[in-house]
């Protein structure tokens, strides 16, 4: 069996330089960001419980002064959850008390603009769809391309920020007279006439990005009676929408249910009932009586909350009466979900703010520094276990451990800068746990290298054959530390997400450390002397693995000779259990203790086959371990039984 690496798998210099080029670009991207930014990049930052921050108490109000209810409160706090996660803000503490407050503790030194997210209001409104956009910005070339003659010497290649600002205003001012208004060109017929895209309007659809932390931020200047631009949920269309015409608080009822034809049947779908108060029935009348004759996409009316499209759909016809069903490719969940955010645009809640102040770490410098410690205890442990246990394929170990440690620094160091991923304590244990996956990825590899071996392998066979049974286990083990990252992440959050986050970032990491830096540094390593003749101390010792094993399995030791062989005139009654006689086959793995003193040691010379020294007196060229041992068990007893029958015939 030929043990040469096959052809489509990357070589092991080449794994190197790719970890190589992702460190320095990690390296470098921090270096960038500290210098083009007002802080360090070369720290993350901290979380609320290592860091501070602000907190906000918030007080629910109706407008309609009935009761605030349980159930309003957990809304609102889902509500300021996603608008905070949307604002790039990660880590925060979102929570009620006395089940009439809402308590919001952001990390650090929030901006003015994501304070406001959390202190304005959620409101929804139903807007006519006047036009839909590309979800993405306007690039530079997109702009040199609109403008066509009007473009001068503007090169897109080279264009600055501030060109593209000019060159967007320029594309915008439709009038030409250098500023963009804000009031219609002519008086708007409805609230669907496109008279309502403004300059201004048409200026904001330019710039915005779906998804992104601007178009979010750009929700708390809503105006109800002004046209506007909102992207959808899942940030793959841009609409440009007309004034409101019916708010949130129009809904008396939302509800899922499965959906039904007109002849009562059940379509399989499934679909979200409207229930209007009177005033809104009348205004949602006149809206789809209005826009059902109108061409793509101007028949559509958008559903509007916190500046994101939630459904946009077309109606068959005037609906009348106050009751509505929005049907379309909902599941069950989809359906649900839209169904308890319409509930809560239809509840007339204000937000109060009741203070607003500076907090102090909940844990602080000491408790990080006691965590570090215990990790770097941690860490001087299971070096000692490796460098006692491989000996110099220790040393391996720890570089591998320190790489994988160094890279789960630098990107954790990038994510805060690019996403605001903010380190907790939570995060800091994540970490330390990462440490013990790394090494238990190494062991894996380690024990089948030395398998390898003890089946006839030479080192730098032992080392491809050995990452080639060790990879899947260490995928399959990384896979399922992932997967439960990501259940984490989804079911949870606060400190518990964060934690789950670092697990599975540094997973990841230990996997590719393990792929593109730990195999490939094992492969030259086994070209050198020390470690490819197996030498003493090395790690993989020859003579010292093909003995036969100590242990056997199942309780069972290999014994001294001295305790084995009786003295003269003694009798001796040893427990069967140490009997080679009475061994099972199963004690001795087929593949794995192969007795190389038959000179069927893969890749060895033949002056070395010629040389084995052998261990037994009846050794047959291919027999493992295990099948001579079976073979020579069989004679005896074949033996002892041909010997008792011919006592048996001399005693007659």
């Amino acid at each position: 069996m030929s043990s040469a690496p096959r052809s489509e798998e990357i070589a092991p210099g080449k794994r190197l330089i790719v970890t190589a080029i992702l460190i320095v670009l990690l390296i470098g991207s921090l270096i960038v960001g500290s210098l083009t930014t007002d802080k360090a990049r070369f720290a993350p930052d901290l979380a609320l419980d290592l860091e501070g921050g602000t907190q906000i108490i918030l007080t629910p109000i109706t407008t309609d002064g009935s009761e605030v209810t349980d159930s309003d409160v957990k809304q609102a706090i889902e509500i300021i959850r996603q608008r905070v996660d949307a604002s790039g803000v990660a880590e925060a503490e979102i929570t009620s008390q006395g089940g009439s407050n809402i308590i919001v503790a952001l990390p650090g030194n929030p901006d003015k603009a994501t304070l406001d997210l959390v202190r304005t209001s959620a409101v929804l409104r139903m807007r006519p769809v006047l036009a839909l956009g590309d979800p993405n910005a306007m690039t530079a070339a997109d702009a040199v391309a609109a403008l066509g003659d009007k473009a001068g010497d503007l090169n897109a290649e080279t264009m600055t920020p501030e060109e593209l600002t000019a060159a967007l205003t320029q594309l915008a001012d439709v009038n030409g007279d250098g500023t963009l208004s804000d009031t219609p060109a002519s008086t708007p017929e409805n609230s669907s006439d496109p008279a309502w895209l403004t300059e201004k309007v048409l200026f904001d659809a330019y710039r915005l990005q779906c998804g992104s932390q601007d178009a979010r931020i750009s929700a708390a200047d809503d105006d109800s009676a002004k046209a506007t631009v909102a992207c959808a949920a899942d940030g793959q269309a841009k609409f440009l929408l007309g004034p409101a015409e019916l708010e949130g608080a129009n809904i008396d009822k939302a509800a899922s249910s499965l959906a039904y034809d007109r002849a009562g049947n059940p379509t399989g779908g499934w679909a979200v009932n409207l229930e209007l108060d009177g005033k809104g029935g009348d205004a949602f009348a006149e809206v789809t009586g209005r826009i059902y004759q109108l061409e793509s996409p101007r028949n559509q009316f958008a559903i509007v909350l916190d500046g994101q499209v939630l459904s946009a759909p077309v109606p068959n016809g005037p609906i009348s009466g106050g009751k509505a069903e929005i049907t379309g490719k909902f599941t069950a969940a989809e359906a649900a979900t839209l169904a308890n955010q319409l509930n809560f645009g239809s509840l007339p809640l204000l937000f109060e703010v009741q203070s607003e102040e500076q907090i102090s770490a909940t844990l602080g410098t000491e408790q990080l520094s006691s965590g570090l410690i215990a990790g770097l205890v941690g860490l001087g442990l299971i070096v000692l276990y490796m460098i006692w246990q491989y000996h110099a394929l220790g040393a391996v170990s720890i570089l591998s451990i320190a790489t994988s440690t160094g890279l789960s620094y630098l990107v954790i160091c990038l994510l805060s800068w690019v996403m605001g991923y903010r380190l907790s304590m939570a995060g800091v244990l994540g970490i330390i746990i990462s440490i013990g996956v790394t090494a238990d990825s190494f062991i894996v590899y380690f024990e089948r290298i030395r398998d390898e071996m003890r089946d006839g392998h030479g080192v730098p066979g032992g080392i491809r054959q050995g990452w080639i049974r060790a990879r899947r286990t260490i995928v399959i083990s990384d896979m399922v530390n992932l997967i439960a990252s990501v259940v984490l992440f989804l079911l949870t959050v606060g400190s518990v997400r964060g934690f789950a986050f670092t697990l599975g970032v540094t997973t990841v990491l230990d996997l590719f450390v393990v792929t593109m830096f730990t195999y490939p540094l094992m492969e030259f390593l086994g070209r050198t002397k020390f470690f490819g003749e197996g030498r003493r101390g090395s790690g993989v010792d020859v003579a010292s693995l093909r003995k036969n094993p100590s242990y056997r399995g199942r309780g069972n030791f290999e014994l001294p000779a001295e305790i084995t062989e009786p003295r003269k005139g003694t009798k001796t009654a040893l427990s069967t259990k140490n009997d080679p006689d009475v061994l099972e086959d199963y004690e001795y793995p087929e593949a794995r203790f192969r007795d190389v003193a038959a000179g069927e040691e893969l890749g060895a010379e033949p002056a070395e086959r010629a040389t084995a020294v052998a261990v037994d007196d009846d050794i047959r060229p291919g027999e493992s371990l295990a099948q001579r041992k079976a073979r020579q068990r069989r004679e005896r007893k074949a033996a002892a039984a041909t010997q008792e029958q011919a006592d048996g015939e001399e005693a007659k």
